[in-house]
């Protein structure tokens, strides 16, 4: 697929206008629960490296997307991702160009998305999804906040030269790392929003409060 010309909507998110957006539900838990992909670290960004993954991905949004249009609202697409950064890609042996490859890959899939269904009263807004250096559910190793945004820049600046309108990191399970994206982002000039794990007390896994 050729490369983008760049963000769309990065200086001026319409989300942030007040309007109603929606996103999709829940990738990777689909594709491994209701699609029988064996996925077993999570690794929906490696389905971009077949025809076949591809296409179920394509099929994956083109059930979410139809019901913004429908209606009229907005909707977020959100790369295929979450455990698209080197520690993960290591676990299953990707190594950092390949992953680059991916991230990009997943990317131009969400342009080629809103090429097709977007229109004047359905703004598709592209996120770039950054998932935790770890579990999503347990801490682990806690990074200091810095080491946390050289280690989440890689991704960010991938996200930033692809045409993302913003990045969203989900599942972080400690401050630090959401300091190092935080910082990341505003280094590169993207737009974040940052999701934290909470414990049923309300707390993030670490024990802090949010």
């Amino acid at each position: 697929m050729a490369k983008t010309q760049g963000a769309k909507y990065r200086h001026r998110l319409p989300q942030l206008d007040g309007r109603k957006f929606l996103t999709d539900g829940g990738i990777e838990t689909c594709l491994i629960f209701h699609e029988g992909w064996n996925l077993p670290m999570a690794e929906a960004f490696i389905l971009l490296e077949s025809e076949r993954g591809r296409s179920a991905l394509r099929a994956y949004f083109d059930r979410y997307v139809p019901l913004a249009v429908d209606r009229g609202v907005g909707f977020i697409l959100e790369s295929p991702t979450w455990r698209a950064n080197p520690d993960w890609g290591a676990k299953i042996g990707v190594d950092r160009h390949r992953l680059a490859e991916v991230n990009s890959a997943s990317v131009y899939l969400m342009h080629e998305i809103r090429a097709r269904y977007e229109t004047e009263r359905t703004p598709l807004v592209i996120s770039g999804c950054i998932g935790p250096r770890g579990d999503g559910y347990a801490p682990g190793p806690l990074m200091s906040p810095g080491e946390a945004e050289a280690y989440h820049g890689w991704q960010i600046s991938l996200f930033r030269d692809c045409g993302c309108d913003f990045v969203s990191a989900i599942t972080m399970t400690n401050i630090n790392e959401g300091i190092g994206v935080a910082r990341a982002a505003q280094a590169t000039g993207m737009p974040c929003v940052i999701s934290f794990t909470l414990e049923t007390d309300g707390r993030l896994p670490t024990g802090h409060k949010l």
